[in-house]
């Protein structure tokens, strides 16, 4: 999508970076939702931050024209630190999450290469969620040529990988390869088409989740809200800490964004794209489509 450029101001692209960003590592930016009253008491503003840059951005959503973004480009040299107790969302620019969502957008899509898709997407926005969040072992080994130092992912450490059904499903296909000592934990829950309102129709989660347990949470489309919200309180129920799960989505749109902001500081939310709007059957505009059904052809 072009953008329009406007004194410092740019519409109908968010989160598309201008000048393009510099490599940087980790390559990714970090978006972080701030409070209705943390900033201008806008309950739709966003805090964008690039971490290769000294460049911040303010994102906020323009009531008056639903389908606009506005974008406001401010320098500093001064670093500040991240606040712990703020939801951050990580949007990765790398090629082939960007080439995934095309794929997915396409209406013409058939239904197995849209699961395909949605599978390599997930893996994709999966090994983003578990780059500073896995712990190491380190130790020595003995290499055919001498002795090498290595270090192994720490198998003892509890991982659950917990997708909402049922479009979860094809995001998490992959989840073993990136988290291979996890175990999956399923939640169906399903959205009444006429209040958008979440019923839980399977719930497989534990008792109790282990002390420390990183809680991967897996569903592609956060619009409303309603469904993600459900989840997660469900989880919380069960001793997971909000700094110790990652939601892992293909498409986010502001207000899901919005809730998870308000209702669980501290968490972090890994998507392929954020889109500006949703409409009145709870959709995400430009979206999808139903990921569901495009995913399993019904």
């Amino acid at each position: 999508m072009a953008a329009r450029i406007y004194n410092n101001y740019y519409y109908n692209s968010p989160l598309l970076p201008y000048p393009p960003p510099k490599p940087s590592s980790p390559p990714y930016h970090h978006l972080h939702l701030l409070t209705p009253n943390s900033l201008h008491s806008s309950p739709s503003l966003y805090h964008f931050n690039n971490r290769s840059t000294s460049t911040t951005k303010v994102f906020h959503l323009n009531r008056r024209r639903p389908m606009d973004f506005s974008v406001d480009c401010q320098t500093t040299t001064e670093q500040k630190p991240i606040s712990q107790d703020r939801m951050l969302v990580f949007v990765p620019p790398h090629p082939l999450i960007k080439h995934w969502v095309s794929v997915l957008r396409n209406e013409e899509t058939p239904s197995p290469i849209f699961k395909s898709a949605m599978a390599e997407l997930g893996r994709l926005l999966m090994y983003e969620a578990s780059r500073d969040c896995l712990p190491m072992i380190a130790g020595e080994i003995q290499s055919p040529m001498g002795v090498a130092s290595v270090e192994f992912i720490d198998p003892r450490e509890p991982v659950a990988v917990v997708p909402i059904l049922r479009a979860g499903l094809a995001l998490a296909e992959h989840a073993s390869s990136i988290f291979p000592a996890s175990k999956t934990y399923h939640l169906g829950i399903s959205r009444n088409e006429e209040t958008l309102q979440p019923t839980v129709y399977l719930n497989k989660l534990p008792d109790k989740f282990p002390e420390g347990s990183l809680v991967v949470v897996v569903d592609p489309m956060l619009a409303t809200g309603g469904t993600i919200v459900a989840a997660l309180n469900l989880i919380k129920e069960r001793g997971a800490d909000n700094k110790r799960i990652k939601v892992v989505s293909a498409v986010a749109a502001p207000p899901a964004l919005q809730k998870l902001s308000e209702k669980f500081p501290g968490l972090h939310v890994y998507a392929g794209i954020i889109d500006p709007t949703v409409n009145d059957k709870g959709f995400i505009i430009p979206g999808l489509g139903d990921a569901g059904d495009r995913s399993f052809g019904t």
